[in-house]
């Protein structure tokens, strides 16, 4: 099944804020809570499917690679599947608790489903954005690079959990092992719960009172690792490839972030980019575009032979068609443009010099008036186009 655009989802524009994108979610979630819909599957689903869509445009990582790549940009990345509505609940604490209380579906709906945040193991460990410069041949067939990276990696004493032995970990006194605390308060309005987290345990439920002495109870050290990385065929600068767990490791066995490697292109001596065509200049002498001539022009995978028309101008384009960058996630090729520009030379001999006043003197070497009129009018055409 196709999914749904998620600006679409939530009803926002694409330039909205986070506050925008908030509010929208939580208006949706209100309309569209089971308690209101009972028995609606449809609804469920939209529930769910508004959920995904928040998960995603609350995260500026998350959202700025779904700008650029849409759903294809989310492959491998880490974020949840809702598959009933109790995961939409656990996940969002923050919008159905903290905010508005934790009964805001309590009051709403008269009952409603009470949520309770899940105990963390560890702390998440966080993203890392690198760069990879690729060439436009390496663009144009995909390639697969070793990358060396310095990142935070799970501790090989204590296997991640930052304890000395497996008993050096215990519930915390202050919370209880839940890793949060809650605050009750009433008003004419309802009740209200304050929910935020423990700042002994600092929401994992569980603190470590015999450190291990190679991490001093973090549970990662800093390291460099040497990570493949696939780049497919026809990226372009800017695009993003997330690599799922690459990042830094997360402290006391929290899950590690993702490694997010950016594309750059490097600038090519003979081409330019331009969408999935690729432009060319071609330097040929006045006899070559007067008489025509077959000349070798490089492309992004070797030479190819091009035949030249006789009376052939000078910035007149040629197409070379398939030759240029692959349609990412697509099939076909872009072409390869061939600009033709006619050399002038800066020195003569004394005999070239004599040899092309005699050709000047010839009938057809110079323009007409009328070639020159209309070469006059075109180029004012331009002018008015631009000014």
């Amino acid at each position: 099944m196709t999914k749904r655009d998620y600006y679409e989802v939530l009803g926002v524009s694409r330039t909205a804020s986070e506050d925008e994108i908030k509010k929208a979610y939580r208006q949706l979630a209100l309309k569209l809570h089971p308690d209101r819909n009972p028995g609606n599957k449809e609804a469920e689903e939209k529930f769910k499917e508004a959920a995904e869509a928040y998960e995603v445009l609350s995260d500026p990582d998350k959202r700025h690679r779904y700008d650029q790549l849409g759903h294809e940009g989310l492959r491998g990345t880490n974020y949840r599947d809702f598959t009933n509505v109790n995961d939409v609940f656990s996940a969002f604490g923050d919008i159905f608790g903290s905010s508005f209380g934790g009964t805001i579906f309590d009051e709403v709906f008269g009952g409603g489903q009470r949520t309770r945040r899940r105990q963390q193991h560890g702390q998440p460990g966080s993203d890392l954005r690198i760069r990879l410069p690729l060439t436009l041949e390496e663009i144009a067939t995909g390639v697969e690079k070793k990358l060396k990276v310095k990142r935070q990696k799970a501790c090989d004493t204590c296997h991640g959990s930052g304890a000395r032995t497996s008993s050096g970990r215990s519930t915390c006194p202050q919370c209880n092992g839940s890793g949060e605390l809650r605050q009750v308060s009433r008003s004419m309005f309802g009740q209200f719960v304050n929910i935020s987290t423990c700042p002994m345990c600092e929401g994992e439920g569980r603190i470590v009172k015999d450190q291990c002495p190679a991490c001093r109870g973090e549970g990662r050290l800093s390291g460099e690792s040497t990570i493949k990385v696939t780049v497919p065929a026809g990226v372009s600068e800017g695009n993003y490839i997330p690599l799922q767990g690459q990042g830094n490791a997360g402290r006391r066995g929290g899950q590690a972030g993702d490694l997010i490697v950016v594309i750059e292109e490097e600038k090519h001596p003979y081409f330019q980019r331009n969408g999935d065509d690729i432009i060319y200049d071609l330097i040929i002498s006045f006899p070559q575009a007067v008489l025509g001539s077959d000349v070798e022009v490089p492309t992004l995978n070797g030479k190819a032979r091009l035949t030249i028309d006789p009376a052939t101008p000078s910035g007149r384009m040629l197409r070379m068609r398939e030759r240029g960058i692959p349609h990412l996630n697509s099939y076909g090729s872009g072409d390869q443009l061939v600009r033709v520009n006619i050399w002038v030379p800066k020195h003569l001999t004394p005999r070239e010099k004599e040899l092309l006043k005699e050709l000047a003197k010839s009938e057809h070497i110079s323009p007409t008036e009328e070639e020159r009129n209309g070469d006059r009018s075109f180029f004012e055409k331009v002018k008015d186009v631009f000014s």
